[in-house]
């Protein structure tokens, strides 16, 4: 493929609506660089912890904790 995926993050909190990191590919085939980009993006977001929390009052919130349940949703069987 000859592609090369390089990122960068932020360290520490980053505000809302601030980017936190920035990622490049580098390809001789600019549809392996789109495909390759997409696919990377949602690895990070999907498995990156740091994706996860909210600060409020010097506290971290993690996602998990501060979700409940809805009654009536989930998959319906």
């Amino acid at each position: 493929m000859g592609a090369k995926v390089k990122m960068a993050h932020a360290i520490g909190d980053v505000p809302v609506h601030t980017s936190s990191y920035i990622s490049a590919v580098f390809s001789p085939k600019r549809r392996v660089a789109l495909e390759l980009i997409d696919e990377f993006v949602e690895d990070f977001k999907a498995n990156a912890p740091i994706w996860k929390y909210d600060v409020k009052n010097g506290k971290r919130i993690y996602a998990e904790d501060r979700s409940t349940p809805m009654s009536g949703s989930g998959l319906l069987a």
